[in-house]
């Protein structure tokens, strides 16, 4: 310690030298001193070192004083309280002082140390003292009129404080706020400004008693009508607390916004544009009147009172060279150094953006009101409001796209096409097109750099919403794209821009399109392929690419087509070779040069002659490259599956042995693109390959079969097939390598859909080639043998989708060797009457007689009815379920033998009807509706008849059947349905709504128009009086909102309310039941209210632009407190409503904060069961995520009981696992986890 103390006395002794050389050097001593986290001083050292350093201050030399400040920093948290005070009182009596060298100093001096002191709450008692001497002293300051400088360090210095300890000066706000207030009206335009800060940052933290005083105060001013200067200030300062205060303004709305427009009647240009900043802070708080402030805007953004739009400029296109010249005279001529319009224009532009960003609700009638306005501002002189008129139109352009169903889907082609007929928005812009095109192609050869970027931006955002639209003017909009490539003045990054459009442009339009403007497209881009820059380079190569899938089209032979590549095919090839050869440049720019090679090669391979094998050679160095390699492998896939059949033999050996090796790589990515690529090779080339070159790829696939990555799985099985068509000699191992392993894969209960197709070829794909010692009976012995075991209990259980799989891979054996169908058909159902054979045996058997009953290749039907009527009367629950399976499988093979048996045992046979109707059931989806529809009468006639069975598992199948026999013939039987509806009881009206969920299919379908007309019949259930009715229709509508959003947005406005009263609690649906000594409640309207809410939180995703998000919130708040199924739905929501209206969200904080804070804080009963803290773990953990979403929001931190509750959190050890685990276990991103560092 001593060793310290001397030393440092010894740093001051130098301090008080004349020689500033070795003041400088001690001070800056001192300060590494202080930086070291063990250096601790005495009391007499802390005094002694505090005074020398305030003294320092006024040293002078000015590098000296500079660092004198840089020690206060460290020193803050070395010494004690009473020093920082000592600190403190200096440095602000020096900030009054008349020096202004050392006021300045002081100012630096009090922020250094403001910035240094502790958040934590063990510093919290020092931070509070300090800011108290701090801002009464600022207080005081700012009292002094006399001198403006003063004034202004004290209030810049008390932002930076507010700004960080806002919280430890809750006492001061009172008296900061009143002694603010005034310096609003100061005459220095500075002053005025800086109180403004201040106040923005007081707001977040101060109290709503506060906050309302504050908008008073402004709105009592304002009314009394000051001068125009004053008024802009409190205007700007309305905006300011608007965007800073959060939520809390969301309740003055009603009072400001009326108070604001008055003031855009006033002629002052700066005044109007602090207006609209005022109402674009306002709208970012979901307010009232969004359809005066629209309005308004619409008006001031074509204010331009010193300028003449000439009409006929817009017509005559012709003239528009000699048009632009004249065009810059009379700017000249008319500009005005004093004409501010351009603000006021800007700030209108800037306010519709924020609307349009905010209000996703409102955008079908943004399309007929602000659309058509946008367009027309497309002409404004002036750059940078022109750049805010792009911004805004294209912020419409992503709002549209984020609502409809192709989302970043930008491939032009017939589904994207359908996808869009019900997207009202879309079809919208459509008809608006040929003007944005009009508009702007005329702005992209402009000299302005600057709107050529917007023209870009915005072309870009239309090519992803609207793919193909742009098909119909691309002649007009080349012109514009070569001019941005070629011309000199370009800077790189307007020429990257320009060819990221085209790129967008190729990508999204059909190739015909470009054919005839190839002569004129290429030399540029090619030019820029050769760019010395990288970044032009790697994405001209993208377009280049592009280019060379126009010159021929997959699909199109050499000869067929009008266009002929050949003049062009030289020069793209020269200049990707200059780069594909190059080894000193950009990895993006190598990936892209090999990629681009690889589309000449297999597009227009034939036209490369001799260089081709140059290339191939450069492609396998390339291959064995670490760095290129991933490239290089999709490329060599892309080539060797050409149609013009690239002779690949000179690189194929090596090829084969260095993609052998990549299969043992740990980069997934890496393994899927070579499995994919040795597919292709054994597919397209398999003659110029040895068989003895595929025993090492061979040796890798086992460890790749696995269920463990079911894709990587199915891709290696895949190759298996590739390999058992094409090279079948080479499969002469395979028993004892690959197959076990695909083996354990048909028995995985993971086994489904792709991978599974997958395995089915490969072995019809082995039996059928011959391969040694894999014949069909010992395929069928290694797929059949694990269910013949007993289940003894040291076997493993078998899984039931293993039952489902391996009676598929039995029926496409047979299906591959008919000869030996019979036999297997007599063993299998042998199998099943056998009482002596395990269960499990006698379940395949049934799927498996079922599945080869599906491919129609069962025959002996009268027996094989027997068997399975036999088996649907067995005791056994298991071989029940399959026989019903097997049926409903006979009877889609064979319907005329099937069908009528089917029917005439569910009527005989009330006591298996469920099973049957099963059978059925499998039957109506799995049948093609030209073989159903001779059969349509007899099935209907039964269902009719069984629609008010008194069992609801029964009625529920009847009404799937009936739904799915709709489909076949709408316009007969959707009518039938209607009719029924209101004749039925309400079990049958249940049963028909229920029907009705299963008409609507996710695909587009013939009874969809049909559906659309009609579905708001079906819907008026939800007003019926039967409580089960009213259940059925949400479900049959949340299933509408789901899968057809079309077909119920219309309706909407009708529907909420209904919905919305199905969410509240009723009291007379709940009832006491007395179980013994205890009595229980029951809520029988539970389930209703469920339904409700799940077609809330599905209508959040599909039809948002319908709902009032406020209303909606409101039910939300309701459900928060309601049982247990519902909060965990109305959490998912509250997180789901963060994200996509965050504004909406933020004023209502506060009252939806309470719940979620009650939920986290509940704790059960000591005695409760383990259920019970089940249930309790997961609401919390579910609320928790919902806070996660809330904190994540940007500008949450301003509310003061979210802060609140973040710092609760973040003390509570329960609370801040169960937080820490959300973040972790969902990557939940940075956003929360930073914003709960709120202090």
């Amino acid at each position: 310690m001593s060793n310290v103390s001397y030393y440092i006395s010894n740093l001051l002794e130098k301090m008080t030298s004349t020689d500033k050389d070795f003041r400088f050097m001690a001070t800056n001593d001192l300060m590494l001193e202080l930086q070291k986290d063990s250096i601790k001083l005495d009391e007499d050292s802390e005094r002694k070192v505090v005074t020398m350093l305030l003294k320092l201050l006024e040293d002078k030399n000015g590098e000296v004083q500079n660092l004198a400040v840089k020690c206060l920093a460290p020193l803050v948290s070395k010494v004690k309280e009473p020093q920082v005070e000592t600190m403190v009182d200096t440095l602000c009596s020096n900030m009054m002082s008349d020096k202004e060298l050392l006021r300045d100093i002081s100012s630096m001096g009090l922020k250094t140390v403001i910035a240094e002191l502790p958040l934590s709450s063990s510093g919290l008692s020092l931070t509070v003292s300090v800011c108290k001497k701090i801002t009464s002293q600022l207080i005081g300051a700012m009292g002094k009129q006399e001198d403006v400088s003063v004034q202004l360090e004290a209030l810049d210095i008390l932002s930076d404080m507010l700004g960080r300890l806002s919280g430890a000066l809750v006492s001061f706000h009172s008296s900061l706020l009143s002694s603010l207030l005034p310096q609003l009206t100061s005459p220095r335009m500075a002053v005025r400004k800086r109180s403004i800060l201040a106040l923005g940052h007081l707001v977040p933290c101060c109290s709503p008693a506060l906050f309302s005083q504050l908008t008073e105060h402004l709105l009592t001013e304002l009314a009394k009508g000051p001068p125009t200067s004053v008024t802009r200030t409190y205007i700007q300062c309305l905006a300011t607390i608007s965007r800073q205060g959060g939520h809390r303004v969301g309740e003055h709305l009603e009072k400001l916004i009326p108070m604001v427009v008055k003031f855009t009647g006033v002629e002052d240009d700066e005044l109007r544009e602090y207006c609209f900043q005022a109402f674009e802070a306002f709208i970012r708080r979901c307010p009232p009147h969004v359809a005066t402030v629209t309005q308004l805007c619409l008006k001031f953004m074509t204010f331009d009172p010193n300028y003449n739009y000439d009409d006929e400029e817009q017509q005559e296109e012709d003239s528009m060279d000699v048009e632009e010249g004249l065009d810059e005279e009379s700017d000249d001529e008319y500009s005005d150094d004093d004409d501010m319009s351009w603000k006021v224009r800007r700030s209108s532009i800037k306010c519709l953006e924020a609307l349009i960003h905010t209000r996703r609700d409102l955008l079908l009638s943004f399309y007929s009101s602000i659309c058509p306005a946008l367009l027309a501002r497309f002409k404004e002189r002036e750059e940078n409001v022109r750049a805010d008129v792009f911004a805004a139109f294209s912020t419409l352009l992503r709002q549209t796209r984020v609502g409809s169903s192709h989302h970043g889907n930008i491939k032009a082609g017939s589904d994207s096409a359908l996808s869009r007929e019900e997207e009202p928005a879309v079809a919208m812009l459509e008809t608006q097109v040929p003007v944005i095109v009009k508009t702007l192609h005329r702005q992209l050869k402009e000299k302005s750099i600057k709107s050529r970027q917007g023209c870009f931006c915005l072309l870009t955002e239309l090519s992803h919403t609207v793919p193909g639209a742009l098909e119909q003017h691309i002649p007009a909009l080349i012109p514009g794209i070569v001019f941005s490539l070629t011309d000199k003045s370009t800077s790189s990054n307007m020429r990257i821009d320009a060819l990221s459009f085209f790129h967008v442009l190729l990508l999204s339009h059909p190739p015909q399109a470009f054919q005839p403007h190839m002569q004129v497209l290429l030399p540029p881009v090619v030019a820029c392929v050769e760019d010395t820059f990288y970044k032009i380079t790697s994405e001209a190569l993208l377009v280049a690419q592009q280019l060379v899938r126009v010159m021929r089209p997959q699909g199109q032979s050499a000869t067929a087509g009008r266009f002929d590549p050949k003049p062009f095919v030289k020069e793209v090839f020269s200049a990707t070779l200059k780069r594909l050869k190059a080894t000193d440049i950009d990895q993006e720019v190598k990936e892209r040069a090999i990629s681009c090679m690889g589309h000449m090669v297999c597009h227009l391979g034939d036209h490369l002659g001799a260089e081709l094998q140059g290339v191939l050679a450069i492609f396998l160095e390339r291959l064995k490259n670490e760095i290129t390699r991933l490239t290089a492998v999709r490329t060599i896939t892309l080539i060797s599956a050409s149609p013009l059949k690239i002779n690949l033999s000179s690189i194929l050996p090596e090829t084969l042995s260095v993609l052998g090796s990549f299969l043992r790589k740990n980069q997934r990515a890496l393994k899927l693109g070579t499995l994919a690529c040795l597919t292709a090779l054994v597919t397209h080339h398999a003659g110029s390959i040895k068989p003895a070159a595929l025993e090492p790829i061979l040796s890798e696939l086992p460890a790749l079969v696995d269920e463990g990555d079911m894709h990587v799985s199915q891709v290696s099985v895949t190759l298996l097939t590739c390999m058992a068509k094409w090279c079948p000699s080479s499969l002469a191992k395979i028993s004892s390598s690959v197959l076990p392993g695909v083996f354990r894969l048909v028995h995985s209960p993971l086994l489904q859909g792709a991978a599974l197709a997958a395995i089915l070829d490969f072995l019809q794909a082995l039996v059928l080639s011959k391969t040694s010692n894999l014949g069909y009976s010992q395929l069928l012995k290694s797929l059949t043998d694990p269910f013949h075991r007993s289940q003894s209990s040291d076997s493993t259980i078998i899984h039931r989708q293993s039952y489902q799989s391996v009676a598929r891979c039995v029926a496409a054996l047979s299906a591959s060797c008919s000869k030996e169908t019979p036999a297997t058909v007599a063993g299998l159902m042998q199998e099943v009457k056998n009482p002596g054979s395990p269960e499990s045996a006698r379940v395949l058997a049934l799927l498996c007689l079922g599945e080869l009953g599906r491919s129609g290749s069962l025959g002996r039907s009268k027996e094989v009815q027997g068997v399975i009527l036999e088996a649907i009367s067995s005791t056994n629950e298991e071989v029940k379920t399959a026989a019903s399976c097997a049926l409903g499988s006979m009877a889609v093979g064979s319907l005329d033998e099937y069908l009528p048996f089917l029917l005439k045992e569910i009527s005989a046979q009330p006591r298996r009807q469920y099973l049957l109707l099963h059978s059925l059931k499998e039957v109506i989806s799995a049948c093609p509706a030209s073989s159903l529809s001779a059969h349509v009468e007899s099935i209907w006639a039964l269902l009719f008849d069984n629609c008010e069975c008194q069992e609801e598992g029964t009625r529920n199948l009847v009404a799937e059947c009936l739904g799915k026999l709709t489909l076949v013939n709408a316009a007969q039987l959707l009518p039938r349905l209607k009719q029924l509806l209101r004749a039925g009881s309400p079990l049958a009206r249940s049963t028909v709504v229920t029907a009705i969920k299963f008409t609507i299919v996710d695909q587009p379908a013939p009874i969809d128009s049909l559906l659309k007309e009609s579905i708001g019949d079906f819907l008026k259930t939800l007003q019926d009086e039967d409580i089960n009715v009213r259940r059925v229709a949400l479900v049959m509508f949340n299933s509408a909102a789901h899968n057809k959003p079309s077909l119920i947005r219309g309706l909407l406005a009708t529907v909420l309310p209904h919905l919305y009263k199905e969410t509240q609690i009723r009291k007379d649906l709940i009832r006491e039941v007395e179980m013994g000594p205890f009595k229980h409640t029951v809520d029988d309207g539970l389930d209703v209210r469920k339904a409700a809410f799940e077609c809330m939180y599905t209508l959040l995703d599909s039809c948002l632009e319908g709902l009032n998000v406020l209303q909606f919130l409101d039910h939300v708040e309701e459900g928060l407190k309601d049982h247990y199924d519902i909060r965990m739905l109305t959490f998912l929501m509250l997180a789901r409503l963060a994200s996509l209206c965050p504004a909406a969200v933020l004023q209502r904080l506060d009252r939806l904060i309470e719940p979620l804070k009650a939920t986290c804080t509940t704790k059960v009963k000591a005695g409760s069961v383990k259920q019970e803290f089940e249930k309790q773990e997961e609401l919390r953990r579910s609320a928790m995520r919902a806070v996660a979403a809330l904190l994540a929001v940007p500008e949450v931190e301003r509310s003061p009981s979210m802060t609140d509750f973040a710092d609760q959190i973040r003390t509570n050890a329960d609370m801040a696992s169960i937080y820490q685990s959300i973040q972790g276990g969902e990557g939940g991103g940075s956003g929360p986890a930073e914003s709960m560092d709120i202090s």
